[in-house]
């Protein structure tokens, strides 16, 4: 029985990595446990978030942490990098930053023995500008 429920802990964690990789941008737990839910998936929720954070501990998934949707997921492959997240629709760029070597020195400094960083920018898409802007626009024509 004990193998049984390791191939199916593998078979719902291979379905969670797919779900993952099927979304373009990050996803919360629960929005990805939905849509599991909706392809006909038994896989709780729990089990969604336990494998959601150990992808993200093996570097296979990003998370971004948002104070208003919480942590989000999304699959990742490409190394260390960074992150550039719109504040109104979520769309997310990845870039590389020249800051390794300023984290670094700031560790050595400050006496810490570096074990991870991570950057993330906040800002407004051109498109979310775009449309503010016309909602702007429209308010202020209005009498």
């Amino acid at each position: 029985m004990a193998a049984v429920i390791g191939q199916r802990q593998t078979e719902q964690k291979e379905s969670i990595r797919h779900a993952l990789e099927s979304s373009p941008d990050f996803i919360s737990a629960q929005d990805l446990h939905a849509r599991l839910r909706d392809q006909g998936s038994s896989i709780g929720l729990a089990t969604v978030y336990r494998a959601l954070n150990e992808m993200a501990r093996v570097g296979q998934a990003d998370v971004l942490q948002t104070s208003t949707a919480g942590q989000l997921f999304r699959s990742c492959e490409s190394g260390h990098h960074h992150h550039l997240v719109c504040v109104d629709c979520g769309k997310t760029v990845q870039f590389d930053a020249p800051v390794e070597e300023w984290v670094e020195k700031i560790a050595e400094v400050e006496g810490f023995t570096l074990v991870r960083h991570v950057l993330d920018i906040f800002g407004r898409c051109p498109e979310c500008q775009a449309k503010l802007s016309a909602e702007t626009t429209a308010a202020s024509s209005l009498p």
